[in-house]
């Protein structure tokens, strides 16, 4: 699966409004998790005291050119490091509707509704996911690397980012200062996706300006955006077809509904399996094939990635400017159709 990112962790907001009121209490969510995470907070060392140079460097050059070169907000997120024993931050839960796409959403205070939530404990998950499914929901629990606390905290570094090769860090690390730098409340598709498409833009202009064209690291960063856009347009191709069965919801009983979902989702997980070879470049995308497929996990990519092309077209309307788009957005607010606002101010 692709490496679907959050762009904030609700509990952050939670513990800190909703604290008085939870008391002490073990079994409260906002505690739990919030307590974890400002435990990772506390015990973050500035960056320059770990021994690895290399890293040290690479990370802050990428901050350099997120903010400076890029205009993106400045901060000093990514200025702090984590020691941690896994390779990834949080599990997150995300639910569907078994018959339609339509997700499930939690309540929090000062972020609003959110289509996710997060637990630092996979038995939490676990037992978050439990509940969604007695309700008769499809629910998906997906490991993410990283999150924006939007400004609130110094977001640090984890030390399995170490591992990530240049443009994946880059990636990672310009995603999430997009959502330090813009955020519409409300508006979670709009902000996902603008954060997904500036992101990986982002990394590419980076690799590409460091690099060099010519480089081994820029055609190794080619060859994964190209697995990851023919991985997403199958997802998307799959979405398509579901929508045409769930358009029909009405006029079709929901057990031989659900049959024809299963259907379609199996058929298509054969079809991937068949034309892998002829499709990918790597094995990252390999275990699709044997993964127990739902609306919750197809979900998520209607989340992340427009299937209308919205950005890459307005991206290359633009003349490929993307601190254009990045000034453009930095003018949206709360009110009014945040594509429109975008559009507008891009080309106003």
């Amino acid at each position: 699966m692709s490496n679907l990112r959050i762009y904030i962790l609700p509990l952050i907001f939670s513990v800190i409004s909703l604290f008085a009121v939870c008391g002490l209490l073990s079994g409260c969510y906002t505690v739990k998790q919030g307590v974890t995470m400002l435990g990772y907070l506390n015990r973050a060392v500035p960056l320059d005291k770990i021994t690895d140079t290399d890293f040290i460097w690479l990370v802050n050059d990428i901050r350099s050119f997120a903010m400076e070169e890029l205009e993106l907000a400045m901060s000093k997120n990514y200025t702090h490091y984590v020691e941690i024993d896994r390779n990834y931050l949080a599990s997150v839960v995300s639910a569907s509707a078994k018959d339609s796409f339509k997700r499930h959403e939690w309540r929090f205070p000062i972020v609003g509704s959110m289509p996710y939530k997060g637990f630092f404990n996979i038995e939490d998950a676990g037992k978050e996911r439990a509940k969604l499914e007695k309700k008769d929901l499809d629910v998906w629990v997906r490991s993410v690397d990283a999150f924006s606390t939007l400004g609130w905290f110094k977001d640090p570094l984890y030390s399995y980012m170490r591992e990530y090769p240049p443009w994946g860090l880059a990636d990672l690390i310009i995603h999430e200062l997009v959502h330090a730098t813009v955020f519409i409340k409300g508006e979670v598709k709009f902000n996902e996706e603008l954060a997904e498409f500036i992101g990986s833009e982002g990394a590419k202009l980076y690799i590409e300006t460091r690099y060099g064209k010519d480089s081994e690291e820029y055609r190794k960063m080619l060859a994964g955006k190209d697995d990851s856009k023919k991985f997403i347009d199958f997802i998307q191709e799959l979405i398509t077809e579901l929508d045409v069965l769930y358009l029909n919801r009405d006029s079709i009983n929901r057990e031989e509904l659900l049959n024809k979902k299963e259907s379609i989702i199996a058929t298509a997980q054969k079809r991937f399996n068949t034309e892998y070879e002829s499709r990918f470049s790597n094995d990252n995308y390999r275990n699709f094939s044997n993964m127990k497929i739902n609306n919750a996990y197809l979900e998520l990519y209607r989340l992340y990635y427009a299937q209308d092309n919205f950005f890459s077209d307005l991206y290359e309307r633009s003349g490929n400017n993307l601190n254009a788009i990045i000034a453009a957005a930095k003018t949206i607010n709360k009110k009014g159709n945040p594509r429109a606002q975008l559009e507008n101010a891009l080309f106003r």
